[in-house]
């Protein structure tokens, strides 16, 4: 069986009261259509068509190198429409699976479930039972309990908006009798609209059996509609993602305080301190403890290793049992080595910092290459950026760099090398020497401060 996805995603999103077309909304960082992509992959779609409308291009463009067609819906004359509009793209599959683009959540082993349930039949249906079904169409059944049609909420009678079974939209049918039945289906409703839920009806007074399944949980079929439904399955993705972390061995300290916009790979015993974000793709060595209030983006920390608080950490590799932090800063290309100090309000960029090297405070290391156990006083900055062109600056092993140093690149500092306090190095200074550039303090006797009059 040759299995086709169609994801409607053209709606315009009115109650988001946003420019940005409501699919394109971030969810866990991502637009809510990637998501849905996502599921599309995972159900093992030979075919995927995305059907918009609501934002004209900038849908496609986001999102241009998903494996996808695209097909412009002009007129949005209802589902039923669009759904027709896709199906030129389905030529050569067997099966068609309609998604949701503000359907963010559904999972795989739900659209498998149902696909499975399904396949000894034309038609199957994903639905969903609630407490207050208002403004979802019903389900309604025969006393048999075989599915008879779909009614939306405008259009029942008091008799079937009692019906707690309701539709999510999401269904699976044979290619050609979907086909079929889509070219049946009229605008006799309230909304003037063709409804893609027409075809249920459509296809039981053909004689088919329509094969419903349900979701594990509600939040797997919620559509978002407006910036609090948004949020709410937000936080519902961020807590389930923190169960995952924390059954393969994770510590999350708070699970209502993470945010993963990416993927996070912890290996055992890793610590999450309150009011992480990880973004990009960010692993975690084996025994790591991350701070509250830390930021990590595409980067690997090692094992043993501890960021504390209030850390930025982007495009950055972390050795095992360094501590970085307070207040740091690790730009993209900035490679720490094991056991190395990086203190607070330190800025690293485009540098390797080898074992056991320390810059504790207040510095910039940026375009640097620097040995091991070498020791980077309070204050010193690497000059490497004269308004054109970027330049490196290399400190040898075991070398020692005062405070208040400004290096001016390109320069060296030779293995073992000390250099002064308040010193600007503008030459290279050479290996076991004491290298400095001072004024020569003077005291003036007799000086008096001015006075105002």
């Amino acid at each position: 069986m040759t299995l086709g996805v169609v994801i409607l995603a053209a709606g315009k999103g009115t109650r988001m009261r946003s420019s940005l077309p409501k699919v394109l909304h971030p969810l866990a960082g991502r637009p809510l259509l990637r998501h849905v992509l996502d599921s599309a992959e995972a159900v093992g779609a030979a075919r995927v068509c995305v059907v918009y409308g609501h934002g004209g291009e900038l849908v496609p463009q986001t999102l241009a190198d998903a494996d996808c067609s695209w097909v412009v819906q002009a007129e949005r004359l209802g589902t039923g429409h669009a759904v027709q509009q896709a199906l030129p793209a389905m030529t050569g599959v067997d099966r068609v699976l309609v998604l949701y683009g503000d359907v963010p959540l559904i999972e795989a082993e739900t659209l498998n479930r149902l696909i499975a349930d399904s396949s000894d039949t034309s038609l199957g249906l994903l639905t969903m039972t609630l407490a207050d079904p208002t403004g979802y169409g019903r389900i309604v059944r025969d006393g048999a309990g075989r599915v008879l049609r779909i009614v939306e909420q405008k259009d029942a009678s008091d008799a079937e908006r009692a019906i707690s079974e309701v539709n999510t939209g999401i269904i699976v049918a044979d290619r050609e009798r979907l086909a079929h039945w889509l070219g049946r289906i009229d605008n006799d409703n309230v909304q003037r609209e063709y409804y893609l839920t027409d075809i249920i009806g459509l296809a039981t007074s053909d004689g088919v059996d329509v094969v419903t399944a349900q979701p594990e949980c509600l939040e797997e079929v919620a559509g978002i509609n407006d910036r609090v439904q948004l949020a709410e399955l937000e936080r519902y993705h961020q807590r389930r993602t923190a169960e995952c972390l924390m059954r393969r061995g994770t510590t999350v300290m708070d699970p209502a305080r993470i945010d993963i916009r990416g993927r996070l790979d912890c290996e055992r015993d890793v610590v999450l301190d309150v009011n992480l974000i990880c973004e990009g793709d960010v692993y975690i060595g084996a025994g790591a403890r991350i701070g509250p209030n830390c930021v990590l983006k595409d980067c690997y920390i090692g094992a043993g290793a501890e960021v504390l608080a209030n850390c930025v950490i982007e495009g950055a590799s972390i050795g095992a049992d360094a501590r970085i932090g307070p207040f740091a800063r690790l730009r993209p290309e900035a490679d720490i080595g094991r056991e190395c100090h990086i203190g607070n309000f330190v800025e690293v960029k485009k540098a390797r910092i080898a074992e056991s090297s320390k810059v504790n405070h207040l510095s910039y290391i940026g375009d640097a290459e620097i040995g091991v156990r070498v020791n980077v006083g309070a204050g010193t900055i690497t000059c490497n950026y004269d308004g054109a062109n970027k330049h490196l600056t290399q400190i040898g092993d075991g070398a020692f760099i005062g405070s208040n140093t400004a290096l001016v690149a390109p320069v060296s500092v030779g293995p073992g090398a000390t250099v002064g306090a308040g010193s600007v190095i503008i030459t290279d200074a050479p290996p076991e020497q004491l290298t400095l550039s001072r004024a020569r303090q003077v005291t003036i006797e007799g000086w008096e401060r001015p006075r105002k009059k």
